[in-house]
């Protein structure tokens, strides 16, 4: 079997892509905890530049990478759901601070969307890309489905929303050291509203009252956005 051959089938190998996944981030993990947690070598970063260097390497098209690591894209399903366990136990915080915690979803949620609106319009951007700018702070499902029933473009909407999350990641939490804003609650609840997932994963890595209140305000923000962004583009000048 030659060099060419025997490399064809290594890239069909039912488990590669899977395994190339988990080491990418576990090596971007190890180089992120190495800098002291340096938010420009945040690991879903890292890991998203090394994947796409090795497929460029590789020459392997998107679509069979997704098909061999569609396991972790499956996993997401249950991850989400697991938020629920530390959220559940901080219920009893979460009740206690019920409507600083609604009034700082709204407020942020709606600025998410309408800043994003504003400066579409200020860039001279044309409708349906404003409208795929408008939900990149949620959740990808979420923002996907918003975006193409709105007359948005869903696949550059999700592109955007990878993007918002990993830069949202990286900033938020030493923009919000500099603003000398350092509860977890509320470092938690702006990861969770600007970031969605990323930004909670990041949360998990400050402490888990953190990541427990970004998962909290990642999935209220995406019900709110889903209520609030088809009203706001109705009243939209455009």
């Amino acid at each position: 079997m030659n060099f060419d051959a025997a490399f064809a089938s290594l890239k069909a190998a039912p488990l590669l892509w899977l395994l190339v996944t988990g080491l990418a981030y576990l090596l971007a993990e190890k180089l992120y905890r190495k800098s002291g947690h340096n938010p420009l070598l945040h690991p879903v970063l890292v890991a998203i530049a090394l994947i796409i260097a090795i497929l460029g390497v590789a020459r392997v098209p998107y679509p069979d990478y997704f098909s061999g690591a569609r396991f972790f894209h499956l996993l997401l399903g249950p991850a989400t759901v697991a938020l629920a366990v530390p959220l559940y136990d901080n219920l009893q915080r979460v009740r206690s601070l019920l409507v600083p915690l609604s009034v700082s979803l709204f407020v942020g949620g709606v600025t998410g969307i309408v800043s994003a609106l504003l400066l579409g319009r200020l860039f001279g951007l044309s409708w349906p890309v404003q409208v795929s700018f408008a939900p990149k702070s949620v959740t990808t499902p979420i923002a996907m489905a918003l975006a193409d029933k709105l007359g948005g473009l869903a696949p550059l909407t999700a592109n955007l929303v990878i993007i918002t999350g990993i830069v949202g990641a990286i900033i938020v939490v030493p923009l919000m050291r500099w603003l000398k804003v350092t509860g977890e609650i509320e470092q938690g609840l702006a990861l969770g509203v600007a970031a969605h997932g990323v930004g909670t994963a990041r949360g998990f890595q400050l402490s888990t009252t953190t990541g427990a209140f970004s998962g909290l305000a990642m999935g209220l923000n995406g019900v709110l956005t889903s209520i609030v962004l088809p009203v706001i583009l109705a009243f939209w000048p455009h």
